[in-house]
Order: structure tokens, then sequence, then C-alpha cells
């Protein structure tokens, strides 16, 4: 027994050392550092095994893949967009969201492009009858991405579709998340590729044991087809988005089909995702008239929605999509309305929050009234009450789950797109948005966040002060884990 105690103290020093160095040995930041640690010290042994799965950071390998497809020579379409520009005519981009549109362009990462037609959808039963019908409609290529692509009854549905079209002669593309697709093994999706369909999982979700990070995934939802009409925003393919699972009811979502210029974009970044995810060099997409076709007069739209594509990544040095973010909120000057299915933000975030509430901005955030993941939800409601507090307004949506990533500023810009506000889309995702400086869009996004105030309920000191102590608690340590949930 005596030498049972030794044993132990032993046992705890190595991993109380290890902790330390295994934490600090890299850049991260301070609150990641902390909540790593302290998982590491609470959880012994347990806690090393989780942090080799979810700690690490992404491959060197798999950095230079994703990195190196800014050199593949398909700045080609970026030279298109100027001459949609010139066919579309003015927009209605105001003077103030130049700086939020020069900061997103650097390096000509995400050029602003006209000439787009959008339409806004937020039920999931309309978003897969037209997204399918679409698909039916291909002439030329179909390419798909996304974060969730489940073996359900619409997964089934959509990959039938998929494999019908291949055989008919088109050239179909698909990337998913292996980890976020439960169900969709290799070997499902075999019927596509003996169709002459092409199936790849993102480049994180290969060779598990050398390479993988579980905690690195694919959230962009992105179909672009024949390079004219793209799809993107918050759903992505599986029955809970159709409101067919009991646990989450009625799934309230946003997504944007887009017909313009902006699909060009859209089509670069999935053939970049793609490119980096490949594994034999005869999958590598080159730049075809296919892929990027020049738009004819006859496909100029009226509608002129000014856009921009934006995709982030943890292979970025800074958090390029959340300083955008920030910069572009605090060009608020009237509102600032936000929809997240996580409120997990952090202490740059926050602060920025603060500066717009306190400047008179009406700021307003919705989030879910339910749970998906127990943790996540407890740091979202910690962080509702502690904004609650500030002044910010928190409207809980109480119809069914919220899933939609949406923000409208004032009455001249909006955003639709995949990244959440949490640690895990502002620094460990692959993500994507849409970021539209039209009033008509933004009237209509506004329009339908009132209509879910309808069915939401406002947070209120005394709803947060009637909160259990057991629930404080269970909030407050989920808080700490907040940066690595």
């Amino acid at each position: 027994m005596f030498w049972l105690k030794y044993l132990h103290i032993i046992i705890i020093s190595i991993n109380t050392i290890l902790a330390f160095y295994v934490v600090f040995r890299r850049k991260r930041s301070v609150a990641t550092a902390w909540a790593w640690l302290i998982i590491l010290l609470i959880f012994p042994i347990l806690g090393f095994i989780l942090y080799g799965f979810f700690g690490r950071g992404l491959s060197q390998e798999n950095l230079f893949a994703i990195n190196k497809q800014n050199h593949i020579g398909l700045r080609n379409v970026q030279k298109m967009i100027p001459r949609f520009q010139k066919k579309a005519g003015k927009s209605d981009t105001s003077h103030k969201a130049q700086v939020a549109i020069e900061y997103f362009n650097q390096n000509r990462e995400a050029p602003l492009s006209k000439n787009n037609e959008v339409k806004l959808y937020t039920d999931g039963h309309e978003k897969f009858r037209d997204l399918m019908s679409d698909i039916e409609n291909a002439k030329e290529t179909i390419n798909i991405e996304y974060y969730s692509f489940y073996n359900d009854n619409i997964g089934n549905q959509i990959l039938n579709l998929l494999v019908k079209k291949a055989q008919e002669g088109i050239k179909v593309h698909l990337i998913y998340d292996a980890w976020g697709s439960f169900g969709a093994t290799s070997k499902w999706f075999d019927k596509l590729r003996k169709a002459g369909g092409e199936v790849l999982p993102f480049i994180t979700s290969r060779n598990m044991i050398l390479r993988y990070r579980i905690n690195y995934h694919l959230h962009r939802k992105i179909v672009v087809i024949d390079g004219r009409i793209a799809w993107t925003g918050g759903f992505n393919v599986g029955d809970q988005y159709l409101g067919k699972k009991k646990k989450f009811g009625y799934w309230r979502d946003t997504h944007v089909r887009i017909i313009g210029s902006a699909a060009l974009l859209l089509q670069e970044r999935f053939v970049m995702d793609w490119n980096a995810s490949i594994t034999k060099i005869s999958q590598v997409i080159t730049f075809s008239e296919k892929l990027f076709p020049d738009l004819n007069e006859d496909e100029i739209t009226e509608h002129n929605v000014a856009t921009q594509i934006v995709a982030d990544g943890p292979d970025s040095e800074l958090p390029y999509m959340r300083n955008g973010m920030m910069r572009l909120m605090l060009l608020a000057r009237k509102r600032l309305w936000i929809q997240t299915p996580y409120l997990i933000p952090d202490d740059a975030m926050i602060a920025t929050w603060q500066i717009i509430v306190k400047s008179g901005v009406d700021l307003r955030i919705m989030i879910p009234s339910k749970p998906d993941h127990p943790f996540i939800y407890r740091a979202t409601q910690w962080y509702a009450n502690q904004l609650t507090k500030m002044g910010i307004k928190i409207y809980i949506y109480d119809n069914g789950f919220l899933h939609a990533k949406t923000i409208v500023g004032d009455f001249d810009y909006a955003v639709v797109g995949s990244m959440n506000q949490d640690y895990r889309s502002y620094s460990l995702n692959f993500e994507d948005m849409a970021v539209f400086y039209d009033s008509n869009i933004n009237n209509e996004l506004a329009q339908i966040f009132e209509e879910d105030m309808q069915n939401s309920h406002l947070l209120t000191i005394e709803e947060i002060q009637n909160q259990s102590r057991y629930l404080r608690s269970l909030q407050s340590f989920s808080r700490l884990l907040s940066p690595i949930l």
C-alpha cells in the first residue's frame, strides 16, 4: 500500500509536468491553453487521450496541402469579375461598407461581385425541393460539399439523384466531413463512384492514426451547379433539417441560392477544397470554361445584389473571418441583429458587442431554446446571461431548433453563412459566408428575424435569477471549457 501512494504521486507529478509542456509548447490563445490544462489535470491519462484527438494542431502535411491551393492557377476567375461588374452597372453598396469590402478582399481573396440574384430559404422542405430541381437540371457539372451528409431518407434521395446525373454524363464531385456525416461511409458512396462521380472525405478526415485531428472540420455547405447557380448557408443534408427528428422538432435555418458571378467564387472555393483533399494526382480539378463559364448578355440578372464570398479556416494565422465580422458589425449605427445556434464568443467579440450596445445600437442576438450538445448549450446559456446583464437583448427561439447563422446590420448589409458565434467557428472549422451589400436582402432578413421574435421570448434578469444553483454551476463549468467545445 505504501508503494501505491508513491506511485500515485509520481503519476500525478509526471502528468502535471507533461500537461504544462504539451499545452504551452505551441502558440494558442490563453483561454484555450487553460481549458486544456484543466482537462489534462483533472483527468490524468484520459485527458492526454482526448488531447491526442482533439487538441493537436493541423499536421504540417495537411497545412501544406491546403495552403498550396492559393497557387494552382485558378485566379483566372478573379479576372472575370470586373467584366461582370461593367455589365451589371451600379449596385446600392453604401459608402461606409467600403471599409468592410476592402478588409475582406485582402490579397484579392474576396472580390466584390455584382450581378447576382439571391433567394433566401428558411424551411428545409422548400430548400431541398429547389436544390434537387437545380441538380436535376444540371447540364455540365455538379460540385457539392457538406459538413453533414447523412445516410438517411433525404440523404439517399440526393445521392440517388447524383448517381442518375453521373450516369447521364454530368461531372459530379462531392466532398464531405467524415465525422460530421454519420452513416455516410465510403462504401455508401460507392454507387456514385461506380456511376462515374467522384467522392472524397475532406483532408482532415483522412488517416486517423497519423494525421487525423477530430477538432478540425469542414463546416462549409456549398453546392455549385454549372458554375452559374450556387447554394450556401446553414442547412446540411439530413432528415433532421426537415424537422423529422423529435429531439429538435421544427428546424429553423437560413440558406441562400445565388445566380450570378458570386457562383464563380463559391466554385473556386470548392475546387480549392477538393484539390487539397485528393489522394491521386489524376483527381486534380483544373481550370476550365465548364467550371467557370463567362456569363452571356442574356444571363445578366436585373437584381444586381453586391456580394462577397468569404472563406477561412485554421490554416490561417489570423482569424480572418472573425475579425472581418467584427469590422462589419462596428459599421452598425442603428441596429445589429444576429442569429446563431451556439453563443460562445471570445473576449474580442464580446468587447466588440459591448462597444456597439454602449453606442446606442439596437443589438439583438437570437439563440435556440434547446441543446443539440449539452455542454455547448450550457456554455451558451452562461454567455447569454452575461450578455443580458451588459444590456444586449437575447431572444430565445421556442419553436423548435434555431440553426441559422445570420447578421443584419443597419439597413444595407447582411450575412448568411456557415459560421457560428463561437470559438470553434472562429478558429477550428473551415467556414464560408456570403456578405450582401443590398437593402432588399437586408430588409428580407430583418423581416424574418422579426417573425422569429414572435416565436421567441426575451431573456430577462428575473429569468436568470430563477435558474437553479445546479444549472448555474453546470453553466460555469461548461464556460471554462468553452474554448475547446
